[in-house]
């Protein structure tokens, strides 16, 4: 019981310190970057729900923002037995991915760990690992092709 507990501390502490997020620099700009994750969306028969353009919502006020998009997209199949397991994991799905130019003009693509909104949304264990390994191979095989990365 001792080591277990151990191992959840620990596993909480990574996943803050972390902001339970990952990502990947692109090859591409922001635009080629979301025109790929868009096009490997269709593909797979995911559903593409919007493409958010921050950098222009802040044109229309007068402000700027490099350039950001974020897409947003699911899949019932996969996010329904999430939210039977728990019901507030409906705050973070559909699932999203931010497209955008950092500070040192690079093209990042980010997401949300399905280990980290497993434990935001205190999901059992003994319901979610067959589901969190599946979701994380496909976020991942997304974001790598979005941005131009070879396995």
């Amino acid at each position: 019981m001792k080591k277990q507990w151990m191992i959840l501390v620990l596993l909480v502490s990574f996943l803050q310190a972390e902001n339970g997020m990952t990502g990947y620099k692109s090859r591409y700009n922001v635009d080629e970057t979301t025109r790929r994750l868009v096009s490997i969306l269709r593909e797979n028969g995911v559903t593409l729900f919007k493409v958010v353009d921050h950098a222009e919502n802040a044109k229309s006020i007068g402000k700027r923002l490099r350039p950001m998009k974020l897409v947003i997209f699911g899949n019932p199949k996969m996010g329904t037995p999430f939210m039977q397991c728990s019901p507030t994991m409906g705050l973070d799905l559909p699932q999203k991915m931010l497209i955008y130019e950092n500070n040192a003009s690079e093209t990042m693509v980010t997401y949300n760990l399905p280990n980290y909104l497993f434990w935001r949304h205190n999901v059992d264990a003994n319901c979610s690992s067959r589901l969190q390994k599946k979701m994380n191979a496909v976020l991942q095989k997304f974001a790598k092709y979005a941005a131009g990365i070879k396995k």
